[in-house]
């Protein structure tokens, strides 16, 4: 029976934190500690009520710092923050000889993924990172297919809308130095599902983008993408409405749905069960997709014409 690891998480009030308490939870081990500048994290009483919580980062990290020298060390850290902070709390968790686990973006930047390899290599430590469509049961058999025809190219819809009210803009999310705006922070787990089928990218090109959506054109190695990504509920198709749903997620291959949205929610104890056995995905398996969002966030944008979205015509430049 494998040893009860300890965890800390970074960002214990934010909503993808519960997906990683439940993962700690059901793959046997205990969070110890945890910190968030907000206080309303009740949600931990359902998981780990005896752990320590922080609102200041001194006093966690010198906790940390106490628990590593009285030989009760924490082996993993967990990373919930906002996507801006995800560099300086993997080097955290390096340092403080942890192994760390990022939600997606793990970095807004090319160059950070660098960085951190080396960081890595001079710790002797791991950085892992959640891409969970990596392990969705279609998804996978998605891919087994594509590689069974290697020769043919694909053409593929991506449409993602999850409605956002006025806060959003008015959150890290809606600053872009912050989030890396639309294309990372709602749309960098589609990417990397997308090259990590398909191919690297041979041309990216970006057709709308503003605080509310963005649209553009992948030509990967097998594919050609038309990809929309919206947090604008003007945008959810008729489908969507008629159901009285507040997010459409889509993705349609040689026009042919492909379904993935049950069990989307409950991949986070499989990433966590791999990490576990050292075999969870680390930073060159993630370097190709903020590559993508980098370049995507950092264009200008040429306009709808061209391989555009359909949903695009529905823009008012």
């Amino acid at each position: 029976m494998q040893k009860q690891k300890n965890f800390a998480l970074i960002g214990v009030a934010g909503y993808i934190a519960v997906r990683h308490l439940k993962a700690i939870k059901e793959t046997g081990n205990n969070m110890v500690a945890s910190l968030d500048l907000f206080d309303s994290v009740g949600l931990i009483d359902h998981y780990f009520p005896n752990a320590d919580f922080f609102t200041e980062f001194e006093r966690f990290d010198r906790h940390i710092d106490k628990l590593r020298r009285e030989d009760s060390k924490i082996d993993y850290v967990s990373i919930c923050s906002p996507n801006y902070l995800h560099d300086s709390h993997i080097r955290f968790a390096l340092r403080n000889d942890a192994d760390a686990i990022c939600e997606k973006p793990l970095v807004l930047n090319p160059w950070n993924v660098e960085a951190l390899q080396e960081v890595e290599k001079r710790n002797n430590r791991k950085v892992y990172t959640i891409l969970q469509l990596r392990l969705h049961p279609s998804i996978i058999a998605l891919k087994k297919k594509v590689e069974e025809s290697p020769e043919k190219i694909h053409d593929i819809d991506l449409s993602y809308i999850t409605s956002r009210g006025k806060w959003y803009h008015f959150s890290w999310k809606g600053n872009v130095q912050k989030s890396g705006g639309i294309a990372t922070n709602i749309g960098v787990h589609f990417f990397d599902m997308l090259i990590w089928i398909f191919g690297d990218v041979k041309k990216n090109v970006v057709h709308y983008s503003d605080s509310g959506k963005a649209a553009g054109y992948l030509e990967l190695e097998k594919a050609r993408v038309r990809w929309f990504l919206s947090i604008d509920a003007n945008d959810l198709p008729e489908i969507a409405l008629e159901k009285k749903q507040s997010t459409f997620r889509s993705i349609k291959i040689n026009n042919q749905e492909i379904e993935f949205s049950d069990g989307f929610t409950d991949l986070h104890t499989v990433s966590y069960q791999n990490i576990l056995e050292g075999k969870g995905f680390g930073l060159d398996q993630a370097v190709k997709s903020i590559e993508t969002v980098h370049k995507i966030r950092n264009d200008k944008p040429i306009g709808i014409v061209s391989d555009y979205h359909p949903f695009c015509k529905k823009i008012k430049i």
